[in-house]
């Protein structure tokens, strides 16, 4: 005679974590983000706090520093378009096609990651400069690049296209080719299959490395500053404006600049964290 020994429900085993526990990794993370994220900017927050606001006001609204944020924000605007655009063909061509020499390229598009800002800058002046090798040929034309807003725009270009490409590269090479062939066989023209097809679920990452693209640009200093030219009122930039003013030792008018950055920084952070949640819900509901 048996008897069967009916067992209760097995526990599940504890997990083994390689990493330490919620508790002190979480305390770690919010030591690294406080002293080197939280604390800075509440600083930069505090020391605006202390000044008055028609000091602030009078600062930011000076005409050498509206035409900084005409420059600044115009040129970062343009150099995000125009990247959005070839930034997408670029993407496009490394997702759909295979040729020769595809690894260069792919790896090229990440090399203003790595190339330091200021090495960048230099060799844009020593390009577009007036003795340079496409500076040379557009000078007799009458299009002047170095030391001008087409020079400045040109910079933000260069280091704002990796930002569009890896973001739409990925979204491209998981979209099925399928679905175009059928738009084909159903009739739809090239024009009908992109705008129905491939355009809904592209457009909130194509806004997405729009975003990134312009806010990457707008804080950018290493590869605008040499060929910017810097003159006031003409070609120089916020960052180089706020150097400026601390170099000059007016601290209060740099933090005012910097504050208003800051503001539009987090702003463009709340538009990316939106379109990339309404990109999931997208996708999630298709």
């Amino acid at each position: 005679m048996t008897v069967a020994i009916k067992s209760g429900p097995k526990r599940p085993s504890k997990q083994r974590r390689v990493l330490p526990g919620f508790g002190l990794t979480m305390g770690f993370t919010l030591l690294y983000l406080s002293l080197l994220v939280l604390i800075p900017l509440s600083m930069l927050f505090w020391r605006t706090s202390e000044m008055p606001l028609s000091k602030i006001w009078s600062t930011v609204t000076d005409e050498r520093v509206l035409q900084a944020f005409k420059l600044t924000f115009g040129a970062s605007f343009f150099a995000a378009v125009f990247n959005v655009f070839f930034g997408g063909l670029v993407a496009w061509v490394l997702a759909r096609y295979r040729f020769p020499g595809k690894k260069l390229i792919d790896g090229l598009v990440d090399l203003p990651f790595a190339l330091p800002t200021a090495v960048a800058g230099i060799c844009l002046v020593t390009v577009y400069s007036k003795n340079g090798w496409i500076g040379a040929i557009l000078e007799p034309h009458g299009i002047k690049v170095a030391f001008t807003p087409l020079g400045i725009t040109i910079a933000l270009i260069f280091i704002g296209l990796p930002f569009v490409v890896r973001t739409v590269q990925p979204v491209l090479e998981d979209m099925e080719v399928e679905l175009e062939e059928a738009a084909a066989s159903l009739g739809a023209t090239r024009m009908q299959t992109f705008l129905r097809v491939l355009a809904p679920p592209l457009f909130p990452v194509m806004m997405t490395g729009f975003t990134l693209a312009f806010a990457r640009a707008l804080g950018e200093y290493g590869s605008v500053v040499f060929i910017a030219g810097n003159r006031p009122y003409q070609t120089e930039i916020l960052p180089l404006l706020i150097i400026t003013k601390l170099e000059e030792y007016n601290y209060a008018g740099a933090t005012a600049i910097a504050l208003v950055m800051l503001i539009a920084s987090f702003a463009l952070l709340l538009a990316i964290n939106v379109l990339q949640a309404w990109s999931r819900k997208r996708q999630g509901g298709v």
